[in-house]
């Protein structure tokens, strides 16, 4: 289930990423809204994906509470779930051997 929850939250931090730099700025500065309005829609459902995700993993691994609100609020920070994978990938790769 890690691995699961950790690829989903690296596709949709990519997604957010793609949507805060390349989208929203060709909508605001060259008047060309389609990617804000396709691509919008798509980071919208990988979102809902990773909540999913996230909450499974918390049950399974019963993650405390301030745990799961670190990983929710790092969702919405760019770049912040690629440096949380980092340790993600480190502790379970520990508990693995």
């Amino acid at each position: 289930m890690i691995n699961i929850y950790r690829k989903t939250a690296l596709i949709e931090g990519f997604s957010y990423l793609i949507l805060l730099f390349i989208a929203m700025p060709l909508k605001y500065f060259l008047n060309i809204p389609e990617g804000v309005k396709y691509f919008g829609w798509i980071h919208g459902v990988l979102f809902l994906v990773f909540m999913v995700a996230l909450v499974a993993a918390a049950i399974q691994y019963r993650w405390s509470f301030k745990r799961i609100m670190l990983y929710l609020i790092a969702s919405v920070l760019p770049f912040v779930p690629l440096i949380l994978d980092k340790g993600l990938k480190k502790e379970y790769s520990q508990k693995t051997k």
